[in-house]
């Protein structure tokens, strides 16, 4: 591979040009495009759209009606609603009234929701439903900053609480009677005003309020515009938590570059609507793409005969292609003729899944399995693998889609402008205009993360090779130590794991300070049921399946096949299969499906302990 970072053709006005603020840049894409679509949304079976200029007018009025409750520049409004279009109209009218939108997941604990509008001082909520509502009624007293919560889905009260149609409404009147209220916000924002604070949904203790300017918003959209990886000829599907940094992103971007987005964020119904709204590109978690690898390679298995030989032939096939095409060629003779024969018979249906004009996918927000990106480029299907944390805006890092550009394994190439350095220890230190301006009151917390000349210390360990590409290896946190004096990665192997078992949800490594290695394994429901009925185990309930010897040993398997690639002292020697998978309702996983490693290993605590008590 003889490209590098260095290489790469970057459009620098794009950034060295780049708009003053959030408002700024979606008033300009509006002025640029107004007839052109902006957003997609679902009502009921059917898709509408949204122009820019239609965009403007809804979010302008929701900006007016902020403005008409009070709210200031850069006062806090918090958003805690599912992915969907009012959360995008919201955003965008608290960053046109020159406030601040505070992000609140709607699973967050409703002590931590307390905590978060306390914290942030936020003046408004828009919440998505009643029992939202209830939720801050019933924390009022300690919210004394709090003077309006707005329901998306619901009705006021005409006292402390008003609906969204209100909302509106109220700010029509206000534009009717002041129409350049909204603008004269915009005109007054700054490159260094604040527009966004997320708390981040660390492991344990407090939420950590992370301050984002404008200025930072701004450079992540332009740099990736500089780069040339997407254009208004894109279609964006997001159905990505938007209380995430990865999402917020992937919603400024549109604002810069112009493409059209679908939003809808119903989990249950991202495969059915990437099929229908077939989008280019789309952000996802590496858990879905590991749900679908596993479904798809597990339905094959299952199919056996020749269907399964013939999946496993186009599968190899496309591998051979990918790994060509990745040097910059394309196949030729026998190879391109066997290439033209598989994509017709397996390779195209499966891609046909996802739309079939899929470009790229973007995996971010924790690692993705190298052999799960490796089957999906055989499929025809990239993927592109992004770093950046919530103090970063989200991508410091991501792979291109050329040749030469994306490199399995790692994270990419940094976007233009930001910075890398490893410390003596390993650890990843990250400059640039999209790192946080320090954490929300917490100066000492502030000053431990970030040093005075701007490095930002990310708590990863990793490595840049001679092309530029920077591969993670570990959380520095989650690195431990065996009582042998043997470090272990557990991000790495809990990775690797799921790459070798398609029937896994998630391995969760234990063994700081013991002997040696043991996990904790849950199995995805929808594949192992599948496994289950093809061994005598229909109509099981998930417990009964899990808890079998047969799902045991079949488990046992992929252990060994596991512990084959793992140094002597990461071999698991012990492992406990759950009775149920873990959840972000269970407090297990992150919104973003994220594992909580601490918040896991203390709840089964006791399970673990009886891998080390001495026989």
């Amino acid at each position: 591979m003889g490209v590098s970072a260095a290489d790469e053709k970057v459009d620098w006005s794009r950034i060295e040009n780049r708009a003053p603020s959030v408002a700024h840049m979606f008033r300009d894409r509006v002025t640029a495009l107004p007839d052109g679509e902006a957003f997609r949304y679902p009502v009921g079976e059917d898709w509408r759209s949204l122009t820019w200029s239609q965009t403007r007018d809804r979010a302008y009025a929701l900006a007016a009606g902020l403005v008409e409750l009070g709210v200031a520049a850069e006062e806090r409004v918090a958003l805690m609603s599912s992915t969907r279009l009012e959360w995008v109209l919201s955003d965008v009218a608290v960053m046109c009234a020159g406030a601040a939108t505070t992000t609140i997941y709607p699973t967050t604990i409703h002590e931590d929701v307390a905590y978060i509008l306390a914290d942030s001082g936020s003046r408004v909520v828009i919440a998505e439903e009643a029992a939202q509502v209830e939720t801050l009624r019933a924390h009022r007293a300690e919210l004394p900053d709090l003077r309006k919560v707005v329901v998306i889905d619901g009705e006021g009260d005409g006292d402390w609480v008003v609906s969204f149609a209100e909302l509106e409404e109220s700010g029509r009147a206000r534009l009717a009677a002041e129409p350049g209220v909204v603008d004269a916000r915009i005109d007054a924002l700054t490159p260094d005003h604040l527009a966004t604070i997320i708390y981040t949904s660390g492991t344990t203790g407090r939420p950590k309020g992370v301050r984002l300017t404008h200025s930072a918003w701004t450079y992540e959209a332009a740099a990736v515009d500089a780069i040339g990886i997407l254009s208004q000829e894109d279609l964006q599907f997001l159905w990505l938590p938007l209380a995430h940094v990865f999402g917020k992103v992937l919603l400024t971007l549109p604002l810069q570059i112009g493409f059209p987005t679908a939003v809808d964020g119903r989990v249950d119904k991202i495969v059915e609507n990437v099929g229908v709204v077939k989008p280019t590109f789309m952000g996802a978690a590496p858990r879905i793409f590991e749900k679908a690898y596993g479904k798809i390679t597990t339905m094959m298995q299952a199919e056996g005969g020749v269907k399964a030989k013939l999946f496993g032939w186009a599968g190899g096939v496309g591998k051979e292609v990918g790994l060509i095409r990745a040097a910059g060629g394309e196949p030729g003779g026998m190879l391109a003729l066997k290439y033209r024969l598989a994509d017709k018979l397996v390779l195209s249906k499966i891609r046909d899944r996802f739309g079939g004009r899929v470009r790229f996918f973007i995996s971010g927000s924790a690692a993705l399995n190298e052999d799960v990106a490796r089957w999906f480029d055989a499929m025809g299907l990239l993927i592109l693998e992004g770093y950046g944390l919530t103090e970063t805006s989200a991508a410091s890092f991501v792979n291109r889609p050329f040749a030469g550009g994306y490199k399995f394994g790692s994270v990419g190439w940094p976007l233009p402008g930001t910075e890398v350095r490893i410390a003596e220890d390993g650890e990843i230190l990250l400059r640039g205009p999209g790192v946080t301006s320090g954490y929300h009151q917490l100066e000492e917390q502030t000053a431990e993360a970030l040093a005075e000349d701007g490095w930002f210390a990310t708590g990863d360990i990793g490595e840049v090779d001679e092309h530029g590409f920077l591969t993670i290896t570990d959380r520095k946190k989650d690195l431990f130590k065996t009582s042998g004096g043997k470090y272990v990665a557990p991000s790495l192997i809990e990775s690797m794991f799921k790459g070798i078992c398609p029937y896994a949800s998630q391995l969760v490594i234990e063994g700081d300070g013991r002997r040696f290695v043991s996990a904790l394994i849950t199995l995805d429901p929808e594949s192992i049921t599948a496994w289950a009925a093809k061994n005598g185990m229909a109509g099981d309930s998930y417990r009964q399946i899990v808890t079998s010897q047969a799902c045991r040993d079949m488990v046992q398997g992929y252990v060994d096949e596991l512990n084959s690639k793992l140094n002597r002292w990461e071999q698991i020697k012990q492992f406990h299969i759950l009775d149920h998978d873990l959840s972000v309702e269970e407090g297990d996983l992150t919104p973003s499906m994220k594992l909580k490693r601490k918040a896991v290993t203390t709840k089964y605590k006791d399970e673990l302990d009886k891998f080390y008590v001495e026989s």
